[in-house]
C-alpha cells in the first residue's frame, strides 16, 4: 500500500503538482437485521480503493479507483492532472492549503474480544432474543420493530507531498433499534436509538442488549399507558442528555462547520446563520460550553489524525455562552488564516473529505440532577426525544419529547405526552442557567455532502436546565 501511495504521490509531483496525497483505504464491513422477530439480511461486503487529490495551477481536484494496478492508477493521476488544468482556467481564486505539522505515525484500536470472533448465528442470536422482550404489557403492543446489528473495519494508508505518512486500522460495531408501541384508543409512539463504540466485542457485552430492549419496552408501555397532556405555558425545562446531545450536534455543530458558514454546502446540505464576524461574540449564557472531541477512546467518532493528515483536537466550539472556534479542514483555516484543527472526514476511499463533526457535546457542570429540579414549582423533564426538525440555516428547531414528566414542586410527577420544544438557538443556550454533572452520549450516523457520507459519529452531554422557555404539545 505504501508503494502505490508514493508512486502517486510522486507521478503527480512529475506532472507539475504543488501539492498531493493519496489515501488507501479498506473497509470491512458486516450487518445484521431483523424486522418484527424475522431475519431480514445478514450482509457481508469488502471495498478496497485509493482516493487522490491534487493541486496543479491553484485547482484542487479529486479521483479515485478501486483498481489499484499501476496502469489504473497512473491513468486516474493523469485524468486528475488533466482535470485540474481545465479547471484552472475559469478559477476565481486558487486553492491554498493552511500550513500543518508533519506526521507520521502507525495507530489501532485494540480489541479486547476481536469482532471477527463472533460469527453471525450467535449475532442473530442475540439480537432475537433482545427482539422477544417487546411482548404486549398494560395493554399496549409493539407492531413494528427492526433491530439492527452492524460492523465495519476500516484500515488506511495515507501519505502526501509533504512527507505526512499515516496508517490507522479502526473497528467500529453499532446495534441500533427503531420501535413503534400502540395501544387502541390512545395512539402510538416510535423510538429511535443507537448504540456505537470505537471498540472490539466487548462494547456489546458492557451495553447488555437484553436489559436494554427490556427497559425500552416498559418505557414506552408506560408512556402510553399513563402518559397526560403537557402544560403549555411559558416555564422552565430541563432537558436530558439524549436531547442535549441532538440539540449541540443540529444548532452547533453543523452551524459551525466552517465550509458551511462560507458558503460552500448551500447546495447539499444547508447553510449557517453563524458568520466569521460572530467569532468572540456572545451566543448564550456562561453555562454553556459545547465540544466537539474526536479524542474521546473507544468513542463511535474516535480518531488521532483526520483524513488530511492533521493531528485531531478537542474542539471548544461555544466557551462559556462565547463562539469560540469553528470546525476546519485545511482549506478554510487557510482563508480564515489560522491553523487546522483536523475536521476533515471522509467514509470511502471514493468520496472527498469535507468537514465533519466526531463526538459533539455540552460539557459537564456542576449540578446534581435533584439540584436542577428543586427551584422549578412547575416544568417539565424531557428526558429522550421522538422527534426533532431544524431549518437548514440551524436557526429555528422544534423537538418533541418521548419520555418526559412534570415537574412539581421541585420533583418529577407523572409522565406527560408529547411535549414540544420550539425555539432559536441563540434563545435556546441563554436560557441555560444550570448544567449537570453527569455526562453520558449516544451513538449516531450524521449526513453530510453530495454524494451523501454518513458518518460515526457520538452526541451527548449532561441534563440542562431552561428558565422560561415556551412549551408546547401534540
Amino acid at each position: 500500500m505504501e508503494d502505490i501511495a508514493r508512486f502517486v504521490v510522486d507521478y503527480a509531483g512529475s506532472l507539475g503538482s504543488t501539492y498531493s496525497e493519496a489515501r488507501i483505504q479498506k473497509l470491512v464491513s458486516r450487518s445484521t437485521s431483523i424486522k418484527n422477530g424475522e431475519p431480514q439480511f445478514s450482509a457481508f461486503l469488502t471495498e478496497l480503493g485509493i482516493g487522490i487529490r491534487l493541486i496543479i495551477n491553484g485547482s484542487l481536484v479529486f479521483a479515485s479507483t478501486n483498481e489499484l494496478s499501476k496502469s489504473n492508477v497512473t491513468e486516474t493521476v493523469l485524468t486528475a492532472a488533466t482535470m485540474a488544468r481545465v479547471a484552472a482556467e475559469t478559477l476565481r481564486k486558487p486553492t491554498v492549503l493552511s500550513n500543518v505539522k508533519t506526521n507520521r505515525d502507525k495507530w489501532e484500536v485494540q480489541q479486547k474480544q476481536k469482532l471477527t470472533s463472533v460469527g453471525m448465528e450467535d449475532r442473530l442470536k442475540l439480537i432475537l432474543e433482545a427482539d422477544k422482550c417487546f411482548k404486549p404489557r398494560r395493554g399496549v403492543k409493539f407492531p413494528a420493530r427492526i433491530l439492527t446489528l452492524s460492523e465495519t473495519i476500516n484500515e488506511q494508508t495515507f501519505l502526501n507531498s509533504e512527507g505526512t505518512f499515516i496508517t490507522s486500522k479502526i473497528p467500529r460495531i453499532a446495534f441500533s433499534y427503531i420501535v413503534t408501541a400502540y395501544s387502541p384508543g390512545k395512539g402510538t409512539v416510535q423510538r429511535f436509538n443507537k448504540k456505537g463504540a470505537s471498540s472490539g466485542w466487548e462494547a456489546v457485552s458492557a451495553w447488555n442488549l437484553i436489559e436494554l430492549a427490556s427497559e425500552e419496552a416498559d418505557i414506552l408501555a408506560s408512556i402510553l399507558s399513563e402518559g397526560r397532556k403537557p402544560p403549555k405555558n411559558v416555564l422552565d425545562v430541563v432537558l436530558g442528555s439524549e436531547v442535549v446531545g441532538i440539540v449541540s450536534h443540529e444548532s452547533c455543530g453543523h452551524p459551525f462547520e466552517a465550509d458551511r458558514i462560507l458558503g460552500r454546502e448551500a447546495a447539499a446540505a444547508g447553510e449557517s446563520f453563524v458568520s466569521t464576524e460572530m467569532l468572540g461574540k456572545r451566543i448564550g449564557s456562561s453555562q454553556v460550553t459545547v465540544v466537539d472531541d474526536p479524542t474521546i477512546p473507544q468513542s463511535y467518532g474516535y480518531n488521532l489524525y483526520d483524513d488530511e493528515g492533521v493531528k485531531v483536537r478537542r474542539r471548544e466550539l461555544i466557551r462559556r455562552g462565547i463562539v469560540n472556534t469553528f470546525l476546519h479542514n485545511r482549506e478554510t483555516s487557510a482563508e480564515l488564516g489560522i491553523e487546522s484543527n483536523g475536521a476533515a472526514r471522509t467514509i470511502s476511499y471514493s468520496r472527498e473529505p469535507i468537514i465533519r463533526m466526531s463526538n459533539t457535546y455540552m460539557d459537564r457542570g456542576d449540578h446534581r440532577f435533584e439540584e436542577l429540579l428543586e427551584s422549578i414549582p412547575k416544568g417539565v423533564y424531557i428526558k429522550s426525544f421522538m422527534e426533532w426538525n431544524i431549518d437548514d440555516r440551524r436557526f429555528s428547531q422544534r423537538y418533541v419529547g418521548l419520555e418526559a414528566y412534570l415537574i412539581k414542586k421541585g420533583k418529577l410527577a407523572h409522565l406527560v405526552r408529547n411535549p414540544v420544544l420550539e425555539i432559536t438557538t441563540p434563545r435556546l443556550y441563554e436560557s441555560v442557567d444550570a448544567v449537570g454533572r453527569d455526562l453520558s452520549f449516544t451513538a449516531a450516523t450524521c449526513g453530510k455532502g453530495d454524494p451523501q457520507q454518513g458518518a460515526p459519529v457520538w452526541t451527548g452531554g449532561p441534563d440542562i436546565r431552561l428558565r422560561k422557555v415556551r412549551l408546547g404539545g401534540l
